[in-house]
């Protein structure tokens, strides 16, 4: 492997991991704000204790997300430096005002819930949980705005003095029609690995704490409910990518020639002519273009197209990438969401759960976890070699004089503790699921008598 090569795998090593947490916090705020919110309102003691729960994982899935997420940001420095000088004045913005949100409003406020309890005003500490909450959703938008700007370039223009790109208009950048389809979507994936990380918790504790089955109930709707937003805010964004990046669609259908009324490929066999297909009639222009009629682009034509537009060179991204990330983000989702479905079934009028269903829910985080980076690695790799789509190729982006030496030491002194880190976390979340739910009045004002957090 080049050193370009190995710089986008450190990258895609980094944004994966750190894409791990960041869905997890922003559900895990909002659920720990619900609970709150419904305690204060029920003043049922099981909420408090529930949203004390939640809220301490949160701490430590906060903490994770913000460490690796600085990381990440420092690459744009450290391995695609001519990206950051050239971009710097268009993208720079989003990287700065989502650190800001991270470490002062969402750190401030989740360190004021933690201490407050007892010592704020019980609306006043309801209102700090809210707005880590809201400053999860806000950090989002923020940083997807950036992202977009690499799929769908807009609000900039060129500076005839320094020859870089400048931003016109910040408003302009928020609004990207891709940010605007990609937010709901985020969204709608945090939701289903946060409600899937409580129901896995809840299921494995629920023998020893009642209360339990109110979180695993209350983690398999919140999954079935983002799985449900999830294809419904997927379909529009799919429509989007269409239009502004018709051969990423077309990758991931593998769809070499333009068609009408284009297939959707379930399940193929050969590559770039299928020896078997398992298709949908008309399900690929529907997803794209909302038609069963309409015609869909194909790679030979888009290739020959921007060869003509952009000058000579291969615009086509990794096929058998885009083709099957797409298809397991989508069948991970669906599996995940149905299950969140079976148990709702299984579990109603107070009914237990069948013993083959519970015995394998604990993992059941892996499902939305896995749609959730497969749809990164689509995303990204679906739009190569475009590091700024139209404008920018992925070669033009990286450091000058980096070496191969010196991003395979940095890989992996990452990896190494990545998975340090991983592991800490892990075990941090296993020794909170085991504490149980309620602590006294005496335990929760005398530190010899509390348990360890």
């Amino acid at each position: 492997m080049d050193v370009l090569d190995l710089t986008r795998l450190q990258f895609a090593v980094v944004t994966i991991y750190h894409y791990f947490f960041v869905p997890l916090s922003i559900s895990l705020a909002a659920i720990a704000a619900g609970l709150e919110i419904t305690w204060l309102r029920t003043k049922n003691e099981k909420f408090r204790d529930l949203t004390k729960f939640v809220g301490k994982l949160l701490i430590v899935t906060f903490a994770v997300g913000v460490v690796t997420g600085l990381v990440q940001e420092f690459q744009f420095g450290m391995g695609w430096s001519a990206f950051a000088k050239f971009y710097g004045d268009v993208f720079g913005p989003t990287l700065a005002i989502e650190g800001m949100l991270a470490f002062f409003l969402e750190a401030t406020f989740l360190a004021l819930w933690y201490f407050g309890w007892e010592r704020l005003p019980r609306l006043a500490h309801a209102a700090t949980i809210v707005v880590v909450s809201l400053g999860t959703i806000l950090s989002a938008f923020i940083i997807l705005a950036g992202n977009s700007f690499m799929q769908n370039p807009i609000a900039y223009e060129m500076d005839p003095v320094t020859g870089r790109a400048r931003l016109t208009s910040f408003a302009e950048l928020l609004t990207n029609k891709v940010n605007l389809a990609a937010f709901p979507h985020t969204l709608a994936g945090a939701a289903m690995i946060g409600g899937a990380l409580l129901l896995a918790i809840a299921v494995w504790r629920m023998a020893a704490e009642p209360a339990h089955r109110t979180l695993a109930r209350l983690g398999a709707w919140v999954m079935l409910a983002g799985g449900a937003a999830t294809a419904l805010t997927g379909d529009h964004l799919g429509k989007v990518i269409t239009e502004v990046q018709p051969m990423k669609m077309a990758a991931a259908e593998a769809l070499y020639e333009t068609t009408k009324g284009a297939p959707f490929s379930i399940f193929t066999i050969g590559s770039p002519l299928p020896s078997f297909s398992l298709d949908i009639p008309w399900l690929l222009s529907i997803l794209a273009k909302g038609s069963p009629g309409a015609t869909v682009q194909g790679i030979d034509d888009l290739q020959a197209q921007y060869a003509a537009q952009y000058g000579p060179g291969s615009y086509v991204p990794m096929i058998p990438v885009a083709f099957w990330s797409f298809r397991l983000m989508i069948g991970a989702g669906m599996l995940a969401a149905a299950v969140g479905a079976l148990y709702l079934w299984r579990t109603r009028k107070n009914r237990a759960a069948p013993r083959w269903l519970t015995r394998w829910l604990p993992l059941i985080p892996l499902l939305p976890a896995a749609a959730n980076t497969l749809g990164w690695i689509f995303t990204e790799t679906a739009r190569q070699p475009w590091i700024a789509f139209g404008l920018t190729k992925v070669a033009d982006g990286i450091s000058p004089g980096l070496t191969s030496a010196e991003v395979l030491a940095s890989l992996a002194g990452f990896t190494v503790i990545y998975g340090i880190v991983a592991i800490v976390w892990f075990r941090l979340i296993r020794h909170l699921a085991r504490q149980p739910l309620h602590v006294s009045e005496a335990a929760e004002t005398s530190p010899e008598l509390a348990p360890v957090y």
